[in-house]
């Protein structure tokens, strides 16, 4: 089970850790806290430097109800950071976390390897054919309408059952447009409500008959701290445990603001 970045196969039968990097002001965790190139390049080096394979780099916060942004602004707050953690660790294989295809594409050409994409191509008709054509590793998220619109269309008969009819046929339209390196994850937390975000994870062995990487992204999310009772600042020792479920039941990517803590997850399980 391997992806291509930049020409490097990447195997993930042992299961690898994606660093968050937000450059939004609002994201419900770090929002607002990489604000200069020295901040920037800080975290960049603490998350390689603990063992990430990814930096996974957003300008638009895809909280529920999140205020719109716009595509210059997306790209303005994008491509100087990408110019600049390639100028100082060159080998760093990025991931950009947008649903736009113009800046998706934008950001391939500048030095980034990965597109993740949590509408998997709903939110831009264009993307599947960009990405076609960009030929590289394709992230597609579950998800229903957008940011602004998700939790109120949190709503299922059958959530597992609609999620792997969804990525379905997701993964047969990408298949159509020439896409070769796909990865699945679940959304935890996009157009969910509590109990659904833990029955997809009690159930998350069954997205591996769709035969894909499955990534994970549970990093300080209300379906924590709120069933803990306390906040995203302590949901640490709570993503571990969650992180910890998903590695057991086939995850291959955690998306993560922690990365060592996590490295340690897939160490040990690995053990088991």
């Amino acid at each position: 089970m391997t992806i291509n970045c930049l020409g490097k196969l990447i195997d993930l039968s042992s299961p690898k850790v994606m660093g968050i990097l937000n450059l939004t002001p609002n994201s419900f965790y770090d929002g607002g806290k990489f604000k200069n190139e020295k901040s920037i390049l800080n975290q960049v080096d603490k998350m390689l430097s603990d063992g990430a394979t990814f930096i996974d780099i957003g300008a638009y916060s895809s909280k529920p109800n999140a205020e719109f942004v716009s595509e210059k602004e997306e790209e303005n707050r994008l491509f100087p950071v990408i110019e600049l953690i390639l100028k100082e660790f060159p080998e760093t294989l990025i991931s950009i976390d947008t649903f736009r295809s113009a800046i998706a594409k934008k950001a391939i050409e500048n030095g980034a390897c990965i597109v993740n994409d949590i509408s998997a191509g709903s939110l831009d008709d264009k993307m599947f054919e960009t990405i076609a054509n960009l030929q590289v590793p394709y992230i597609m998220m579950h998800m229903k309408g957008n940011p602004q619109t998700m939790q109120g269309l949190a709503h299922y008969e059958n959530i597992v059952k609609e999620m792997l009819f969804y990525f379905s046929e997701k993964v047969a339209s990408a298949r159509s447009f020439g896409i070769n390196d796909l990865i699945i994850d679940p959304g935890f937390g996009f157009a969910k409500k509590m109990e659904h975000n833990f029955e997809v994870l009690n159930n998350l062995e069954l997205f591996q008959m769709l035969e894909l990487p499955i990534l994970v992204g549970f990093s300080r999310k209300s379906m924590i701290y709120k069933t803990l009772e306390t906040s995203a600042e302590f949901a640490l020792n709570g993503t571990t445990v969650l992180n910890t479920i998903a590695l057991q039941k086939g995850a291959k990517i955690l998306r993560v603001h922690d990365v060592r803590e996590a490295i340690e997850c897939v160490k040990l399980v690995s053990q088991l």
